[in-house]
């Protein structure tokens, strides 16, 4: 897929506390049953990796939330706003997201994902991450229910 967007003139930077209501409000315009405010502000001051996408106007467009531990790195979050996604987005933060994790001396990327996130599975298979495993009743769901994760694994 060749990217609709000119990546070299997107304005990519570490998410500052001033960021974190626009980063909310798309996190909940995105994910049936988002992050909160104080997910992303303990994101912040744990001194996870957090870094925002912004168009040339200055238009969130996404972001994504790296912890590292030990030699692993977890992909906590990452989001690209709905009428942007399909145009390349979502691979270069998920690049950038990897660059970070290789810069910190990690070996691995982790993540956990809903089964029902079609999209967002296709995406990581076809960038190159395994399943290893599952966690039952991992996420909220809808009517109570709880949905189980994906655990999905990127050697670095």
């Amino acid at each position: 897929m060749k990217p609709v967007w000119d990546l070299a003139r997107l304005q990519y930077e570490p998410m500052q506390p001033a960021d974190l209501l626009e980063v909310a409000a798309l996190e909940a315009s995105v994910y049936p049953h988002p992050w909160s405010l104080a997910n992303f502000e303990d994101s912040l001051r744990s001194q996870y990796q957090a870094w925002v996408l912004r168009d040339q106007s200055g238009s969130l467009l996404g972001y994504f939330l790296v912890m590292a531990v030990v030699d692993e790195a977890h992909l906590l979050n990452v989001a690209v706003a709905a009428e942007q996604q399909g145009k390349g987005l979502g691979r270069f933060l998920l690049n950038q997201a990897v660059a970070c994790a290789r810069g910190l001396g990690m070996e691995s990327m982790l993540l956990e994902v809903r089964p029902s996130n079609t999209r967002a599975l296709e995406i990581y298979e076809r960038y190159g991450f395994k399943h290893i495993g599952r966690r039952k009743g991992y996420y909220p769901a809808a009517n109570g229910q709880r949905e189980d994760a994906l655990v999905m694994r990127f050697l670095l």
